[in-house]
């Protein structure tokens, strides 16, 4: 695990020369979320979509930190990586003031990744692909949902990051560490739920991110993250903005009928990819899911505050609507842990250290 010093922050940018810049900056004890913050990028090199007032807000330090849930620039490693240049260079005016977080999506994959390595430099020295951090109350932890689909870069990646998840959860979960961090939240690209109206992701019922690799099923990390009592999943690549219900196996688990998100039963996801792209915005089914509790196609983004071991605020701001909030909720749990068809004991310390001593 990483641990990110809230009193001091050094950020190292590298842009079309390679010029690195060191930059020394005091965080507040709090945290917000964005993912997708610069999505199109035209030939000119000018921001679009909300990057402007994401700019303006992280200046004026609202901020403590971006996570930014892949596909950058579209794509990086276009007219010879020239457009991850200018990229790079244009994020300066928000990565320079704080953390910015990432996870590879598919508009990465070109060369195995090698623009996404090359110029993110994130915890636990696993080439930013995947990693760990703690920052206040929230464990996050960050995977590459595309090494399920670019299977033509062999098993073993993915293999290996199933390895190092699990034995993360399994520290994350360890009585002393979870009463520090009680909050886990994951974040990567590609979504187990979505209800956009498209042939790719959204159409599949089994999602191999949800139910692992066809036919046997090996991998699948919805089970994983409901045994370890994962409280919060945080997706994009579907360029809109949609609110689950806590879920499981396509079955909501709400707390009660009129307070939802009070301790749920099951994780709850989010899907935040409408910062804006030169793909236009994603359109939904017009029949919404039972699982589906909010749905939006407004160019906006997320932020989330971390308030205390019970309490996490998320909000939704649309920049078509000039940053006005169409969506918000909070998350609250009396304890974290275990849920009720969970197939291990979170409360069994023993047994979660033996599995950590095999890992």
């Amino acid at each position: 695990m990483y641990h990110i010093n809230l009193s001091k922050y050094i950020c190292r940018l590298a842009g079309m020369v390679n010029a690195f810049k060191q930059i020394r900056i005091s965080l507040r004890k709090r945290l917000w979320m964005v993912s997708r913050i610069l999505v199109q990028y035209g030939p000119t090199g000018i921001f679009m979509g909300t990057s402007s007032r994401l700019q303006e807000e992280t200046q004026r330090g609202l901020y403590d930190a971006i996570l930014h849930v892949g596909d950058f620039a579209y794509d990086m490693d276009s007219e010879n990586a020239r457009v991850g240049d200018e990229f790079m260079k244009q994020i300066e005016t928000i990565a320079a003031y704080l953390p910015y977080m990432t996870c590879p999506g598919n508009h990465e994959e070109k060369y195995n990744f090698s623009n996404y390595r090359a110029r993110f430099s994130m915890p636990d020295e696993t080439e930013s692909i995947m990693y760990s951090f703690d920052m206040g109350p929230v464990h996050f932890i960050s995977i590459s949902t595309e090494l399920y689909y670019f299977m033509n870069y062999g098993l073993k990646p993915l293999v290996f990051q199933y390895q190092w998840l699990e034995k993360d959860l399994i520290e994350a979960n360890l009585p002393e560490n979870r009463a520090q961090r009680p909050w886990i939240v994951v974040m990567g690209h590609r979504p187990m739920y979505c209800s956009n109206d498209n042939e790719n992701d959204c159409a599949h019922h089994e999602t191999l991110t949800r139910v692992g690799l066809p036919f046997m099923h090996f991998f699948g990390l919805e089970q994983l993250f409901y045994d370890y009592g994962v409280d919060l999943e945080i997706w994009a690549h579907e360029h809109s903005y949609e609110r689950l219900w806590p879920i499981y196996d396509y079955k909501v688990y709400n707390g009660s009928y009129d307070e939802p998100y009070r301790n749920p039963t099951a994780p709850v996801h989010i899907v935040t990819g409408s910062a804006g792209c030169k793909e236009g915005r994603e359109h939904f089914n017009i029949t919404m899911p039972s699982w589906s509790a909010f749905r939006s196609s407004d160019y906006g983004y997320t932020r989330m505050k971390a308030y205390n071991d019970t309490h996490l605020y998320l909000e939704q701001v649309s920049d078509d609507k000039l940053g006005a909030i169409i969506d918000s909720f909070w998350i609250i749990k009396d304890t974290h842990g275990s849920y009720p068809l969970s197939k291990i004991n979170l409360q069994d310390e023993n047994y979660l250290r033996m599995k950590m001593a095999k890992k």
